[in-house]
Formats: structure tokens, C-alpha cells, sequence
């Protein structure tokens, strides 16, 4: 069966339940009668040219492209939703994610972000980006795994998180970098799907008003140090981001296959994701 690459951002919706694209996600170069997909975390003009050898009719990137990616910091105001969610009050939410929004908005500020996509263009090769919405499945996905197990321990967590297929076959292993795994988990908050992590700040926040066990995707080295030199009491759990990614996008490569497309996946870590529907 073909599609469009309208259907193909639907497919990525409605493997999140939502019904509304994300400013990180976005159809850059439209296309149809599409059969047969080239799907990658991070998409460049190498992968473009990866797909038309291949021939793929459409390639879907992961990470934010083009306009998705000046606009990436747009998604990151769903932080507060999940700290508020886990008991941080809202105007200490909203100021430790403005400093984030700051951050990423005056760094991509600073991009050339139309390579990709010009070349996209050049080439004729269709190009969608799906993040927010595959990262929303990833963590349904995560949130099922950790509540099915034990959680009375931070190594609960870990080993619950570590059953998952990609994690099982990522070479990185969940790592608690701040506090213990023989810590209780106490009141946990799994962090993903906002955009990226939220670093210090935002980890500062949670653990500040509540919750003892933060759980993150990937961290940056500097804020992680500033985590530890301000002692903050608790727990940061980082799980893996290409494990996590592969999560996202397998699922959406399962719906696209059902459609009757084929993906190429490249780069992807192949696991049995087909658990939230």
C-alpha cells in the first residue's frame, strides 16, 4: 500500500495518541505514492542519498530538522506539565524551564538549518521529522516496563527499564549517575518526552519538592557536575539515548509497516516494541 507523507506524520500521531503536531515534527517535503521509507535518528544529506541508492521513496528523520529544529524549544513548556504532575509548584516549574527554553532557543539561533532540508529538495526525496510524538510512545513504552516491576528500589528501576529489547541490546547500560541503585526510589518521575532533559534545573526542582528518583534519557556532563557539587539529595537514573530513540521509532516503523510500507531502519536498535498500542 502507498502513502502520503501526510499519513505517514498521522501514523506518528496516532502512535503517541495525539492529534496535533508538535512544533518539534514537521513535513518538510511533501510527497505521495510513498512505498517503501528510509528511517534514521539523525538525518543528513548522506542518509538522503543512503535512501534514493536504496530506493526509498521518503526518508523520516527523528530529530528535529528545518523549521522543527528552530522551533525545537517550543515543545519544552510540557516540563511543567510533568512537574506540576509530581508536585512541584507551578511558578518554580515555569522559571526552571524558561532558563532551559533560553538556552536551547539562543543556541539553535545560531544554526544553519536549512542543509537537510535544501537538499531534500534538491534531490526530490520526500522528508518528514517525527520527535516529540515517537518520544511520547517511547515513554508509554518505559513507564509500563518500570510500573510492572518492583519499585522499591533505585536498581528496580534500572533492571526493570534494562528488560527492555533496545536497552538489552544497547552497548550503554543504565546508569544511575547521581545518589545509588541500594537507594529506596521513593516518589519517582520519569523524565522524557518534553523536548530533551531538563539538566539541572529541572532535576533540582524535582528533588527539591518531593521526588527522590529522577529518571532522564541522557544528561550533560556539565550539569550533572553541578548536580553533584551542590550535594542535591536523590536519585538521577539516565537511561540510554539511542536505546530510547529506537524504542520511539520502531514503533513507528511497525505502524507504517502494517500500513504496508517498507522501512529501511538504519541505525536503529531492533527490538520487539510492539507493547503499548
Amino acid at each position: 500500500m502507498a502513502v502520503d507523507t501526510d499519513r505517514i506524520m498521522k501514523a506518528g500521531l496516532e502512535l503517541s495518541g495525539w492529534k496535533k503536531m508538535p512544533a518539534d515534527s514537521a513535513v518538510h517535503v511533501k510527497g505521495k505514492n510513498i512505498k517503501k521509507v528510509l528511517i534514521a535518528i539523525d538525518v543528513g544529506t548522506a542518509e538522503l542519498m543512503l535512501a534514493r541508492q536504496l530506493g526509498c521513496d521518503a526518508v523520516i528523520a527523528h530529530h528535529p530538522i528545518g523549521i522543527a529544529h528552530v522551533n525545537f524549544y517550543k515543545v519544552f513548556d510540557r516540563h511543567v506539565d510533568f512537574m506540576v504532575e509530581h508536585g512541584v509548584p507551578k511558578k518554580i516549574a515555569r522559571q526552571a524551564v524558561e532558563k532551559l527554553k533560553d538556552r536551547v532557543a539562543t543556541r539553535n539561533h545560531t544554526d544553519i538549518y536549512s542543509e537537510t532540508v535544501g537538499a531534500a529538495k534538491a534531490l526530490g526525496m520526500p522528508l518528514v521529522n517525527i520527535h516529540q510524538p515517537c518520544d511520547e510512545y517511547m515513554r508509554q513504552v518505559i513507564l509500563q516496563a518500570i510500573t510492572s516491576g518492583g519499585m522499591e528500589y533505585v536498581s528496580d528501576i534500572v533492571r526493570s527499564i534494562g528488560k527492555i529489547p533496545e536497552y538489552r541490546q544497547a552497548a550503554t547500560r543504565v546508569e544511575v549517575r547521581l545518589g545509588s541503585e541500594k537507594s529506596r526510589a521513593g516518589h519517582w518521575a520519569l523524565v522524557v518526552a518534553a523536548g530533551t532533559n531538563g539538566g539541572y534545573n529541572i532535576a533540582k526542582a524535582y528533588l527539591q519538592h518531593g521526588v527522590s528518583t529522577v529518571i532522564y534519557l541522557h544528561v550533560d556532563y556539565g550539569e550533572l557536575m553541578k548536580m553533584k557539587e551542590e550535594r542535591l539529595d536523590g536519585n538521577l537514573v539516565v537511561m540510554g539515548h539511542l536505546a530510547g530513540d529506537s524504542i520511539g521509532l520502531n514503533g513507528l516503523a511497525d505502524r507504517l509497516e502494517d500500513l504496508g510500507v517498507e522501512t529501511v531502519r538504519v541505525g536503529i536498535l531492533r527490538g520487539n516494541s510492539r507493547t503499548v498500542r
